[in-house]
């Protein structure tokens, strides 16, 4: 028997509502992974979801049902304010195993990726994206991962790392959790993904804003892995 959940964010962001609507909506590849709306009410969404409401700029919700009552849904909706937008998003749903490791990480990803989110926008937004995820070679230790990455830099400070594809570059460390970092370059958001910590793998998911394909980006995240092992 499942239970049912509700995870609820709220923030303001300094860009027009139409850009928060627009980021949420069809610039997922910057700062989440590729998702399509078919912009109407019945129109398609991602995973087989289906667009429920379609009220552009202010709201769109989806939602994707299976049997016995199970569902998961998603709802933005974003509000004109002084100097910005403000967003309220809502994912709610039924976790049907191990309830409380599920609303963790889900409720600790959420926060991941409304702050990707934000930083897309604040320095990305409108630029096409490519979305590339690479799971890390098991067995590692993601503390180590991330200091490969970071070193020993807080959130907020400046790093130079010999990135793939690229080679060495100036980043911003944007986010630093015991489960999750962020690097922010020049032409890309790197996340790192402690997933193990709820049960699943980790990895890396690079927003890549220079138009390398997505295979490169893979392929080159592969041999580092293979180094640092």
């Amino acid at each position: 028997m499942g239970k049912r959940f509700e995870i609820v964010r709220e923030g303001t962001l300094p860009v027009g509502q139409v850009d928060v609507f627009n980021g949420f909506t069809g610039g997922t590849a910057g700062w989440l992974w590729p998702v399509e709306y078919e912009p109407r009410e019945g129109g398609a969404a991602g995973f087989g979801g289906t667009v429920t409401v379609w009220d552009p700029p202010h709201r769109v919700v989806s939602r994707m049902e299976g049997p016995e009552g199970w569902f998961n849904e998603l709802e933005h909706v974003v509000t004109p304010v002084e100097g910005g937008a403000h967003f309220r998003y809502v994912h709610s749903g039924i976790f049907v195993d191990d309830w409380e490791q599920q609303y963790d990480g889900a409720s600790q990803h959420t926060d991941f990726y409304l702050h990707t989110f934000a930083q897309y926008l604040l320095h990305f937004r409108g630029r096409p994206a490519t979305w590339a995820s690479i799971d890390a070679p098991a067995p590692h230790d993601f503390a180590a991962l991330v200091r490969a990455v970071t070193g020993d830099a807080e959130q907020g400070e400046t790093v130079w790392f010999d990135a793939p594809v690229t080679g060495p570059v100036e980043a911003v460390v944007d986010y630093r959790h015991p489960h999750f970092a962020g690097l922010r370059t020049e032409g890309a958001l790197i996340r790192l993904f402690g997933r193990s910590a709820f049960g699943g793998a980790d990895a890396v998911a690079v927003h890549d804003f220079t138009g390398t394909p997505a295979a490169e980006i893979e392929s080159a995240w592969s041999a580092w892995f293979k180094n640092l092992r």
